[in-house]
């Protein structure tokens, strides 16, 4: 048995890939499961929680980097390692921009793999241990040992959920967050369809923590996906690099 055990999941449209690569897998002690398809990968994700995600980009139905996106909101701390035959650095670039931890190009060795994988869990525990304790975006400032919100100097109270969800969010600054994810991390793992929960903490959470609630520039919603946590300050600064939509559609 390896000294660390993972649970991974493989998303290919190849039956023999997939098996010769389940097959490697086990052998080493980790935990296998396998989608043939994005939409299928997703529907996985969903309810069941993976250390790493080895997915296609050349899938029929929902493109390889369109299901990188979902995924990557759904899970946010998930690994996701592209294996493609495509070796082109402009489709490395966007399968990273797409939220892929690394990119291996076919046929790859199970060696360097598994020495992938490990390097991004290091990195990953390394990211848990010295997570920040006071989350700063604009005027809001948030001290999670100290369970304060201030605004421009001025304290906020919360409720104990919007506490966490605002936590949730400020914590994954930039990317959009889908619902399921959303509920699970702060509800609990059986919840999954209650968007009406989310709609009023996040309406009382603009009304406290927005200047104008109506217009809100911190908690902004995509569309059919969930909700974004941003920086005003580094939108009007150009752009920041991470504010990324999981909402386009590989070309």
């Amino acid at each position: 048995m390896p000294s660390t055990v993972w649970k991974i999941l493989i998303v290919d449209d190849e039956p023999a890939f997939r098996k010769t690569l389940r097959k490697s897998l086990l052998a080493g002690g980790h935990s296998v499961e396998e989608a043939s398809s994005g939409g299928d990968a997703v529907d996985i994700v969903s309810s069941t929680p993976f250390e790493f995600v080895l997915l296609d980009l050349n899938m029929p139905g929902m493109g390889g980097l369109t299901t990188c996106r979902m995924i990557r909101s759904i899970a946010p701390r998930v690994g996701i390692v592209v294996l493609s035959v495509r070796n082109a650095e402009k489709d490395r670039v966007e399968a990273l921009d797409a939220g892929a931890d690394d990119y291996l190009t076919k046929p790859f060795g199970l060696n360097e793999l598994i020495a992938r994988l490990g390097a991004i869990h290091r990195r990953a525990h390394i990211g848990i241990e010295a997570e920040q304790e006071v989350l700063k975006a604009g005027e809001l400032e948030m001290n999670l040992p100290a369970h304060s919100v201030w605004r421009a100097g001025k304290a906020i109270h919360l409720t104990p959920k919007e506490f966490e969800l605002l936590a949730f969010l400020m914590k994954n600054k930039g990317r959009a967050v889908a619902h399921v994810t959303l509920l699970r991390a702060i509800w609990g793992p059986t919840y999954g369809n209650e968007s009406h929960y989310l709609r009023t903490y996040v309406k009382a959470l603009r009304e406290k923590i927005e200047v104008n609630p109506t217009n809100p520039q911190y908690i902004v919603t995509e569309p059919r996906i969930g909700y974004r946590f941003r920086d005003p300050e580094a939108v009007e600064s150009a752009g920041d690099p991470s504010e990324r939509s999981i909402s386009e559609v590989d070309n």
